[in-house]
């Protein structure tokens, strides 16, 4: 797999965005993973941008949830992480080489629209927390098949029985072990973690900048501002996916 060689410029641009995007994560909850991917797919061939994003919400994602630490429930990421490994292993040996991506996005758009736009009569989707092992399923093998987590993860945290900073932290950790499935298959695939190292880093630490900013702002924000924030940022990702499955198709 090539080698993603940047300039000092173009890494100090690149910080200075990856931070931002880090920093709209934890505002929002979500949106920052994609603004980052379209800074970095800027500078970086293909291949290894994906792995090498991948790496960089790592951490970010593994620093946001340090910092919201005492919001984590535990009881709700265990069994996810169990079902995240089973649903990339599936997708990995055995759903990838069947269903392709449009049924996996169509889904993921299906559970948007109901979130957003469901009469208020019907309930919202508030899993007890055991029940996030089929969630951790599901996002573990999209991941692998589209890798789109963060819209999926947002419909199941749209809930008014969660705080801000619960939504956030978990919703981080989540992604956290999404992303950590998908480093088997990138050494599989020849990417060289170590030949990127430095660049990994920066990029990292500027991701961690960025998160300890948006947790800043997220504890003097009021929660129907942070909700309504992230119904935006939904709406915004259920176009991206309706652009992508008519682009493709």
């Amino acid at each position: 797999m090539e080698i993603a060689e940047l300039s000092y410029g173009a890494i100090a641009i690149l910080a200075v965005a990856i931070a931002f995007a880090s920093m709209i994560t934890s505002v929002t909850g979500m949106a920052g993973g994609v603004l980052m991917f379209a800074a970095m797919s800027l500078y970086m061939p293909l291949r290894p941008l994906v792995a090498i994003h991948g790496a960089v919400q790592v951490m970010n994602n593994a620093a946001r949830t340090w910092f919201l630490r005492a919001d984590v429930r535990w009881s709700m990421c265990l069994p996810f992480s169990i079902g995240a490994v089973i649903g990339a292993a599936l997708a990995t040996f055995f759903v990838a080489k069947v269903v392709g991506d449009f049924f996996p996005l169509l889904l993921v758009l299906g559970l948007i629209v109901y979130t957003l736009f469901k009469p208020s009569k019907l309930p919202q989707i508030k899993l007890p927390d055991r029940q996030f092992f089929w969630v951790g399923i599901g996002t573990g093998a999209m991941g692998i098949l589209v890798g789109v987590v963060d819209p999926l993860l947002a419909v199941f945290f749209m809930r008014d029985d969660l705080t801000k900073e619960e939504v956030v932290s978990n919703k981080s950790m989540m992604q956290v072990i999404t992303h950590c499935t998908k480093i088997p298959a990138y050494l599989f695939l020849g990417f060289s973690f170590w030949d990127h190292a430095e660049l990994i880093l920066i990029l990292g630490l500027a991701g961690v900048a960025g998160a300890k900013a948006g947790v800043l702002i997220l504890h003097k924000m009021r929660k129907d501002v942070f909700f309504l924030l992230m119904k935006v940022a939904l709406m915004i990702a259920a176009i991206r996916i309706v652009f992508q499955l008519v682009s493709a198709y």
